[in-house]
C-alpha cells in the first residue's frame, strides 16, 4: 500500500506542471511592470506580451475592487504575441493591469500594480545624457529631493548591442520604479532625462514616465536604422575614428537591440543628446543622418503602437556643449551643432517639423571629472529642454522657449558696418569682440576675420567690418568648440537666459544696404 502523503506528493507536481503549461512563454513585454507609467488621453496604452498561439488573453483594468475595462485579443501564431490598445485614460492611479491567458479551459494570469496614467518620454543619446544624477553638480540635493516625486517613475535600459531588430528587450538595468532618497536607483538613471522630467511634474502635476536608452562613446549611425542610413547615402562601415567613438559604433546595433523593442509602446515623445561621436566621423552627414533618425523613429512607434503614439510626436535634443580636448578637430563640434538642427540654426524648421532644442554650449565645465566635455550642470540643460516641450509639445503660448536669433542682416559696406535685427529681445551680458566673424573675399581667397561688437539697442546689433579690404560674403556667431565661459557667451534674451545659438549666414548682394536672412 502507498503511503497516502506519497500518493500527494506525486500528483500534486502533474497538478502545477498542467496549470503551468498553459502559461509556458506567458508574459508580458519585458518593460511592463509594477509601478509603470502608461500614456494618458487622447491616446490609448498599448499592452502586449508572449503567449502560446492560439490561445485567448483577456487584459483587464482595474481600479481597487472596480473593473474600469476589459480587452480580449488572442496570441498570433506566427510571433507569439498578444496585444490590445486600452481605452484612453486621463492622468492618475494607481491602477492593476491583469492578463488572463485561456487555453482549453486552462487559465493563466499575471498581474502588474501601482500602474499610473500620464505621460511618456523616452531619453536616449550617447554619455552626456547617460551620465546619472551621482554625477552632476549638487547630486546630493538632488538625490534626496525626491518624496514629491513619487509620480515621476523611471525605468532604465540595459546596454545591448543587436544585428538584428529585436521584438523585445533582452534585460533592463532598472525596472519601473519610484524615485528614492540616498543612491540605490540614481546610479542607473540618466540625470538629464529625470531633471527633465521633474520639470515636467512641477509643470503638469500628473505622472511622468522616464524611459532612459543610451551608451557613452556611440555614433549616430549606431542608434539609426539601415533605412534610414540608406536615405541618407551613408557609406558601409569604413574607418572610425577611436578618439571620439569608444562605445559600439556598427551600423544599426542599438537601434536593434535598445530602441525597436520599445516600438509598440504608446510615447508622448522623445530627448536625445548625441553628437559628439559624430565630430570627426561622418560628420558631413549628419545633416541628413539626424533629421532621418527622427522622422524614422516616428514612423516606426506610430506604426508600432497601432497609430496611437503620434506620427509626428515631440521631438527634444540637446546642442552639443563645449571641449578643451585636443582630439576633435576644431571645426568638429560647430559643424555638428549646425548639422543639429539641419543647418538652419533653429528649430523647429522644414526638415525637422515639432522639434525643439536647448542650446548648451554656454554650459562648459573646465574641472568636470569626467572630462571636459562631461558637463556637469545638466539642471540647466533639463530647464532649458522642458521650456522647448512646453512649447511644443504641450502647447504652451507666450513661452519664450529658444535665444535670439538674427532674421535680418544688412550690410553697410560703405559705413564698414554690419547690422543685426533680432526677432526677440536681445541682452549683451559682455562684449566679445572675436564670438562674431566674417568671411572677408579678395583676389579670390576667403579668410574668417573677427567683427567687434559695435553699437547694441533692445534688437539690434552692428558689428564693425572695416578690418576686411576685400568683399565680406559670409557672417558666423560662436562657430568654435569652446565659444565662451560658463553661462558667459555674450548674447541672451534678457527675461528667459536663454543662449543665442550659433549661426552662419551667407550675404550674396553687396550692394549698400542689402538684406540677408540667417543661411538656411
Amino acid at each position: 500500500m502507498v503511503a497516502p502523503g506519497l500518493v500527494l506528493g506525486l500528483v500534486l507536481p502533474l497538478i502545477l506542471w498542467a496549470d503551468r503549461s498553459a502559461g509556458i512563454g506567458f508574459r508580458f513585454a519585458s518593460y511592463i511592470n509594477n509601478d509603470m507609467v502608461l500614456q494618458k488621453e487622447p491616446a490609448g496604452a498599448v499592452i502586449w506580451g508572449f503567449g502560446t498561439p492560439g490561445a485567448t488573453v483577456t487584459v483587464t483594468l482595474r481600479q481597487g475592487q472596480e473593473t474600469i475595462m476589459k480587452k480580449v485579443t488572442s496570441v498570433k501564431a506566427h510571433s507569439d504575441t498578444w496585444m490590445v490598445v486600452l481605452d484612453p485614460m486621463k492622468p492618475g492611479g494607481p491602477f492593476e493591469v491583469m492578463a488572463q491567458q485561456t487555453l482549453e479551459k486552462i487559465n493563466f494570469t499575471l498581474r502588474v500594480h501601482d500602474v499610473l496614467f500620464g505621460d511618456v518620454w523616452l531619453c536616449s543619446g550617447q554619455s552626456n545624457m547617460q551620465m546619472t544624477v551621482l554625477q552632476i553638480f549638487n547630486a546630493t540635493r538632488e538625490l534626496s529631493n525626491t518624496a514629491a516625486y513619487q509620480s515621476v517613475r523611471i525605468l532604465s535600459v540595459s546596454p545591448i548591442q543587436a544585428e538584428q531588430e529585436l521584438e523585445d528587450l533582452v534585460a533592463v538595468d532598472l525596472q519601473w520604479s519610484k524615485p528614492t532618497s540616498g543612491h540605490g536607483y540614481f546610479k542607473y538613471m540618466s540625470a538629464v532625462c529625470w531633471l527633465f522630467g521633474r520639470h515636467l511634474y512641477d509643470t503638469l502635476q500628473y505622472p511622468i514616465g522616464l524611459i532612459a536608452s543610451s551608451w557613452g562613446g556611440t555614433p549616430i549611425e549606431a542608434w539609426s536604422s539601415g533605412r534610414s542610413l540608406k536615405a541618407c547615402g551613408v557609406p558601409k562601415q569604413g574607418s572610425i575614428p577611436y578618439d571620439s567613438v569608444t562605445g559600439p559604433s556598427k551600423h544599426s546595433v542599438l537601434w536593434n537591440a535598445m530602441i525597436h523593442p520599445l516600438c509598440n509602446m504608446t510615447l508622448k515623445g522623445v530627448v536625445w543628446y548625441q553628437g559628439e561621436s559624430n565630430i570627426n566621423y561622418n560628420t558631413d552627414l549628419y545633416n541628413c543622418t539626424f533629421p532621418a533618425l527622427i522622422e524614422d523613429w516616428r514612423e516606426t512607434f506610430h506604426r508600432g503602437s497601432q497609430g496611437q503614439t503620434e506620427r509626428f510626436f515631440p521631438f527634444g535634443l540637446v546642442q552639443l556643449s563645449s571641449d578643451l580636448s585636443k582630439k576633435s578637430s576644431d571645426d568638429g563640434f560647430p559643424q555638428i551643432r549646425w548639422h543639429q538642427t539641419a543647418d538652419f540654426g533653429y528649430v523647429p524648421n522644414p526638415k525637422m517639423p515639432n522639434t525643439f532644442m536647448a542650446v548648451a554650449m554656454d554650459l562648459c565645465d573646465r574641472d568636470s571629472p569626467f572630462g571636459s566635455i562631461h558637463p556637469r550642470d545638466k539642471q540647466t540643460v533639463a530647464y532649458r529642454l522642458h521650456l522647448g516641450a512646453r512649447a511644443l509639445a504641450y502647447g504652451e503660448k507666450n513661452l519664450t522657449f529658444e535665444g535670439p536669433l538674427p532674421e535680418k542682416i544688412e550690410l553697410l559696406a560703405h559705413k564698414g558696418l554690419l547690422n543685426l535685427t533680432y526677432y526677440q529681445q536681445i541682452q549683451v551680458q559682455k562684449k566679445d569682440n572675436k564670438i562674431f566673424e566674417i568671411s572677408c573675399c579678395s583676389d579670390h581667397r576667403c579668410k574668417w576675420l573677427p567683427a567687434s561688437m559695435n553699437t547694441v539697442s533692445t534688437q539690434s546689433l552692428t558689428l564693425a567690418i572695416d578690418s576686411c579690404h576685400g568683399t565680406v560674403v559670409a557672417l558666423r556667431y560662436a562657430w568654435t568648440t569652446w565659444p565662451c565661459e560658463y553661462k558667459q557667451c555674450p548674447l541672451y534674451h534678457p527675461s528667459s537666459a536663454l543662449p543665442a545659438p550659433p549661426f552662419i549666414a551667407f550675404i550674396t548682394d553687396q550692394g549698400p544696404g542689402h538684406q540677408s536672412n540667417v543661411a538656411k
